[in-house]
């Protein structure tokens, strides 16, 4: 999504200290200051009218006095579940094989508290958009990512950055 974003004209607030490996060969675009939202709510301020990543737990730290347009990526627990093993095993980071169940049923309910939680705030406007769909027609999700963000943008630029190829994980035959 970061690559779709930026290819289509979006600056994409990234510090590069996460680079490209095996589990992520065109790079995370991340901004780790993202992860300091908790204590410096006040960070987020460095990224008006830029692209920047965040993760679903820190979307709740995000403060109230500032507009945001969401992209929310959806995927198959599972499969997610399963890319983070691959990463970990590679990385040879510890067990990747610890609490199956009960992690999958934690993201499940915090899932359900993150959309919960944004429904109801009024400055927060969100396109949540299935992994799937946008590897089976990246036109269309382009064409969505336009319609939230209401900016010029490459549509075909953003569409040709989806890479099928890099789907890996696959725990549900969808495409």
């Amino acid at each position: 999504m970061m690559q779709m974003l930026a290819a289509g004209g979006m600056t994409v607030l990234t510090d590069g200290e996460r680079k490209a490996d095996a589990d992520n060969p065109k790079g995370y675009g991340e901004w780790e200051r993202v992860k300091q939202l908790p204590q410096h709510p006040e960070y987020i301020a460095e990224a008006e009218e830029k692209v920047v990543k965040v993760i679903s737990q820190l979307l709740l730290s995000l403060p109230a006095n500032h507009e945001y347009r969401v992209i929310f990526m959806e995927r198959p627990l599972p499969e997610v579940l399963a890319s983070q093993s691959e990463m970990i095993r590679r990385r040879g980071q510890g067990d990747t094989k610890a609490g199956g169940a009960a992690l999958s049923a934690a993201f499940q309910a915090h899932l359900k508290q993150v959309r919960s939680w944004l429904k109801d705030k009024p400055n927060f406007q969100v396109l949540y958009l299935s992994y799937h769909q946008v590897l089976q027609d990246p036109i269309a999700a382009s064409t969505q990512i336009h319609d939230l963000l209401q900016r010029e943008l490459n549509i075909e630029a953003m569409a040709q950055q989806v890479d099928s190829s890099l789907y890996r994980q696959r725990t549900v035959s969808r495409i």
